[in-house]
């Protein structure tokens, strides 16, 4: 299988992505060993969880800036070639990731289905105030409230706008390209369920993936697979 070939076939494309198409820029993923889950802290759910936000604020506040941010980041391989895509053919990225380097790299459609690092706001006015403020000072000068990453915790829902965009997007494609995600983190993995019967789902991991039947995988490093690309 090409995948050059399938992406210049494709009329409408959604590429579903995730932590491993961040790694190759220095971004840790999650569970993997040394990733920001293995740092022998407590229960990194709960550090990442609206309860912890309620109740223990300055805990939340230290896991999320040491654990988290990685501003010099750059975009990699594959937020290239996919921005590439997304500006030369109808094509969107719904992406688990929270780190903004889709943006960064230029793509268009980007529908950030957990949110982004790189917007705060305060809890108690709801004013924006920028992510270098954010990572000085958890209280917001102005009132004393406390600030947030505009990310979804455990505990929270995804907002209704940005599920019925990912929805519809998914829903008119004819291609869906899954990469750098394990698709078991719901409800990101339950968007599959809304494409077209006849669209191609094509994986692009290492390891092997529990895919719906009719998809096709390539058991190759993304990077690899998008630096081939030509498009």
């Amino acid at each position: 299988m090409s995948l050059t070939t399938v992406i210049k076939n494709a009329t409408k494309i959604v590429f579903l992505t995730g932590a491993g198409v961040s790694t190759p820029s220095g971004i840790p993923d999650y569970r993997s060993k040394g990733g920001i889950y293995d740092n022998g802290q407590e229960q990194p759910e709960y550090l990442l969880s609206r309860t912890c936000l309620e109740h223990e604020p300055e805990k939340f506040y230290h896991f999320v800036t040491t654990q988290m941010y990685y501003p010099q980041a750059q975009p990699n391989i594959i937020h290239q070639k996919m921005a590439d895509i997304t500006q030369k053919k109808a094509a969107s990225i719904i992406t688990q990731n929270v780190d903004g380097l889709h943006t960064k790299a230029g793509a268009k459609n980007v529908i950030e289905f957990h949110g982004s690092l790189y917007r705060i706001y305060c809890q108690h006015c709801q004013q924006l105030v920028d992510y270098q403020t954010y990572l000085q000072n958890m209280y917001h000068q102005s009132c004393s409230g406390i600030l947030r990453p505009d990310i979804v915790l455990y505990g929270e829902s995804i907002a209704s706008e940005v599920l019925e965009k990912a929805i519809a997007a998914i829903a008119t494609a004819d291609l869906l390209l899954v990469c750098g995600t394990s698709l078991r983190v719901y409800p990101f993995a339950g968007l599959l369920a809304y494409r077209q019967p006849l669209a191609k789902l094509i994986a692009v991991n290492r390891e092997k993936l529990d895919l719906p039947v009719g998809a096709e995988q390539l058991n190759m490093d993304a990077s690899t697979a998008f630096a081939q690309l030509q498009i």
